[in-house]
């Protein structure tokens, strides 16, 4: 039989491995379409029902009666809930790209990693009696198979303990970390999961109905024998079962597998209302049995057995070996699906906030210098996983493998849930500080560590006999199960009194007496507003920031392909096609998210920080922060922080007085230029005036020629002033808008024909091409003054297009409540180096080209600023592209200060 089982293990273990196999195949090709469903997000949370659920939630019942109905109302209520807490969970998940639960918590706690590093090794500890769990319900289940006594066949549950938790972390290492980004879901693992659920709930109702219908006599007969027995006496102790809601719905939230699935893997927000009615619908039929089982089993199976085998040993004692295979397939499920995805969830943990900031603290030269990192990454994660299915083992092997499987769990569930203030608190609560969420999950572990953790491994083991009688240094107040001297409590409730209750006091006054830094504030105001879509973002201040150091740290992280495809993204939504993007604050946030998917929030804003050298934050965080020497300095020294801040003023005054000296020289020209404009026409006035005046016998001819001349100078010396008044009465924000309605391609039209271009787009020596379907929109505002503007971009195609066939392309486009008209030539464009100021008084491309006083696009960015819209320089286009954006109502922007 042992033989046919263990070929029967395989077989189930080469059969999950053809569906993960078959799951990532589709993802990668793209069909993956039924992996997004809710339904296997709803049965992939079915890894609550481990092995404490399948054979241990019997062994509780016929120890304990109905209590085992406490651990599915805790989930059941978190879950009907979900709008108000689940909800906001995964909405921060999904915003904050949110790998794990230590990641949650640090992120929200100012990104602190040595926070992330303690909930990190918490999480480890408080997870490894689950996994001894799993490996004990396995182990048990070849004992009862082998019909040997448990106590009897310790060194051989050893030895499968041992192999079973060597092909869990071959197995997890291969289809758990396919994948570097924990943002791109393990469709393999969860769809195994998945399929796991079905089998363990087949098993148990398949299970449940045989112990009815076959040994029970029906639905009548078990009922009457469970009225006959103690356990089916409705005796509820109100501390143990509050106790118990309390630490399961906790430990539903807060248990790193549970985290991965619920919010990690899930694809979409509403998959929850799915889940919200499914789940609790799962957990009711998979304890729709648990009390007919039991009571059966006490009566048929021999008095002295393990309750918590139940299942698997009514169909052996009844000679059902295939039912009883069903049943054990069913409980190597529960345990193997636990077992995989805390092991994912944990080594992410361990590899993003331990490793890798070890790492790079250790290789040096910080986040600029090149080099592929994640295979440092992937390995970090394949040794974690192998270490902590290991650490379980080593649980397993320590407490001797005897303790009842629901106590084993109700240890894990209590130590998990003490982060549970600090995570509720960090979502609801703005004032909650880092200082607060250490010294309170700090107490609360230590504090379960001592009076549940600890004693589990068994006097003499963890604790001496003497700790358990007369207290740590022979304080009798400081006896496991009698702290500060209140003894008679059940065991449960008096840690959880104690470490919850000293967890939430210390959580509480830390928070009230520590100030947040500047990236608390900003982290614990969008968690708290989290479900607000109308929410500010942090963003970051560019400082010196480089593309190109950006660029680099970003392929060590995310690999060459993929840090070059996001960049490219990036650049063209900048209108830079064939650039680098700008470092701007929303691309550094952009990529801030995308690297805290690989190697957690913590460490991606902590190499984003060491390259562009601070946060920025609002006016009213900065006037509430004592110190703001402290945002500058949280990555760095503060000597590298001052450094930092003198080499970004020094570049800023470079460009400031490149850019001066630019417009010095432009100045000069200018002033040289206006004399020579204002000279030339007035000396013609001047000279042919005087001929006219003194000269006798001048024939009619050469008077209207003379005439014509001293009218056209007048003409030219007009313009020249009126462009001066124009810009003049445009900066001090006077004079008032022509408002009208009007087609935008009767302004182009208009302009074109001002310009010299006939209706055919063609002029003396320019092409038009245009988009004519857009230029139908409606607009309101100064048609004149738009069309001036039009008319200037035309007529500096024009001037200094430089190609041998001129060609203009006016692309309009609908934006919003704005429409965008891109006026592009084929020309060689404006240098990059000249580029910040070509809006400026004064400048003008080249001198011989110029002929007018280079206020041409000064007045056009004054008169868009007044029409509500704006005017820029479009680069990477090929030839010299303007970009204007005109609402389609107006919303005249008045006043000096709007100019300035």
């Amino acid at each position: 039989m042992l033989n046919l089982l263990v070929a029967v293990c395989l077989a189930y273990v080469a059969f999950l491995f053809l569906v993960a196999f078959g799951a990532e195949r589709a993802a990668e090709r793209g069909r993956s379409a039924f992996l997004r469903s809710p339904w296997v997000y709803t049965l992939s949370l079915s890894i609550y029902c481990s092995a404490w659920t399948f054979y241990g939630a019997v062994g509780s019942a016929a120890r304990n009666g109905l209590e085992y109905v406490a651990i599915y109302i805790g989930p059941t209520i978190v879950m009907v809930g979900w709008w108000w807490v689940l909800r906001k969970i995964v909405r921060i998940g999904r915003q904050q790209r949110i790998t794990s639960v230590a990641d949650l918590i640090s992120s929200r706690y100012g990104k602190s990693n040595l926070l992330a590093v303690f909930v990190t090794l918490l999480s480890v500890i408080g997870t490894t009696p689950y996994i001894a769990l799993q490996l004990q319900s396995v182990t048990l289940s070849f004992a009862s198979f082998a019909g040997e006594d448990s106590a009897a066949a310790l060194p051989s549950e050893q030895s499968t303990a041992f192999w079973v938790a060597l092909g869990l972390s071959l197995f997890t290492v291969v289809f758990g970390t396919r994948n570097l980004d924990a943002n791109e879901r393990h469709h393999g693992v969860v769809m195994a999961i998945a399929v796991e659920a079905v089998v363990k709930l087949c098993a148990l109702l398949a299970v449940g109905i045989f112990v009815v219908w076959g040994l029970g006599g029906g639905i009548g007969p078990v009922m009457a024998r469970i009225n006959a027995s103690e356990i089916g006496v409705w005796q509820v102790n109100s501390g143990r079962w509050t106790g118990l809601i309390l630490v399961s719905a906790a430990a539903f939230l807060c248990l790193p597998r549970m985290f991965q699935v619920l919010v990690v893997e899930n694809e979409d927000e509403s998959y929850l209302r799915l889940a919200s009615w499914a789940f609790p619908t799962y957990l009711m039929l998979m304890s729709l049995f648990v009390l007919p089982i039991a009571v059966i089993g006490l009566e048929v199976v021999p008095k002295g057995s393990n309750p918590d085998l139940f299942v698997l040993t009514l169909p052996l004692a009844e000679g059902r070996d295939g039912l009883a295979l069903l049943s054990f397939l069913g409980g190597f499920s529960s345990a193997t699906s636990m077992v995989i995805v805390a092991s994912i969830a944990l080594s992410t943990m361990v590899s993003n906030h331990v490793v890798m900031p070890i790492w790079l603290m250790m290789t040096g030269g910080g986040a600029t210098v090149s080099g592929d990192v994640r295979h440092v990454v992937l390995l970090a994660r394949r040794i974690s996983i192998v270490g902590v299915v290991f650490l379980g083992y080593l649980y397993f092997r320590m407490s001797g493998g005897g303790t009842a499987l629901a106590a084993i769990g109700i240890v894990s569930f209590a130590g998990v849930a003490q982060f549970l203030p600090a995570l509720l608190g960090g979502i609801f609560w703005r004032g909650a500080t880092r200082i607060g969420a250490m010294i309170g999950i700090s107490v609360g572990f230590f504090v379960w560590a001592y009076v549940m953790f600890l004693p589990s491994f068994g006097v003499g083991v963890a604790l001496s006999e003497t700790i358990f009688n007369e207290g740590l240094f022979g304080l009798s107040w400081l006896r496991p199960y009698a702290l500060f001297g209140i003894e008679g409590l059940d065991p449960l409730v008096h840690a959880v009194m104690w470490s919850m209750g000293l967890n939430l006091t210390g959580f509480v006054i830390g928070s009230l007496v520590s100030f947040p830094q500047p990236l608390e504030r900003l982290q614990g105001m969008q968690f708290v507003n989290a479900l607000d879509d109308a929410q500010n973002n942090r963003g970051w201040s560019v400082g010196a920031a480089q593309s190109e150091d950006l660029m680099v740290m970003s392929q060590r992280i995310l690999g060459a392909t993929q840090a070059q495809k996001l960049f490219q993204e990036q650049a063209e939504g900048q209108g830079l096609a064939g650039y680098l993007p700008e470092p701007t604050s929303e691309f550094l946030q952009h990529l801030e998210r995308e690297l805290s998917g690989s190697v957690g929030a913590a460490t991606a804003h902590a190499m984003v920080a060491q390259i562009v050298g601070g946060a920025m934050v609002s006016v009213e965080d900065l006037m509430a922060v004592a110190d703001e020497t402290a945002q500058m300095m949280e990555y760095s020294s503060q000597l590298e922080a001052k450094s930092g801040e003198l080499t970004r003023t020094a570049r800023q005054l470079r460009q400031a007085n490149d850019k001066l000296t630019q417009l010095s020289v432009q100045k000069d020209a200018f002033l040289s230029q206006i004399s020579h404009e204002l000279r030339t026409p007035m000396t013609s006035i001047r000279a042919f005036s005087e001929i006219l005046r003194d000269t006798e016998g001048l024939t009619e001819a050469e008077k209207a020629k003379y005439s014509s001349i001293i009218h056209d100078e007048t003409l030219r010396l007009t313009r020249l002033l009126d462009d001066l008044l124009d810009l003049s009465v445009l900066e001090n924000g006077l004079g008032s808008l022509n408002l009208a309605h009007g087609r935008l391609g009767d302004v182009i039209d208009h302009a074109l024909v001002a310009a010299g271009v006939n209706g055919a787009g063609q002029g003396a020596r320019l092409r038009v091409t245009r988009s004519l379907a857009q230029e139908s929109v409606m607009i309101e505002t100064d048609l004149d003054r738009l069309a001036q503007v039009f008319i200037n971009l035309i007529a500096n195609v024009q001037k200094y297009c430089d190609a041998e066939a001129p060609h203009l392309d006016i692309r309009t486009e609908r934006s919003g409540d704005s429409v965008v008209v891109d006026f592009i030539d084929n020309g060689s464009g404006i240098p990059r180096e000249v580029q910040a100021i070509i809006f400026e008084k004064f400048w003008r491309l080249a001198e011989q080209k110029a002929g007018g006083a280079g206020l041409g696009l000064a007045i056009c960015r004054k008169i868009m600023v007044r029409l509500g819209g704006t005017i820029f320089y479009l680069p990477g286009q090929g030839g010299a592209a303007f970009r204007v954006t005109v609402p389609l109502e107006n919303v005249e922007v008045g006043g000096i200060s709007a100019l300035q």
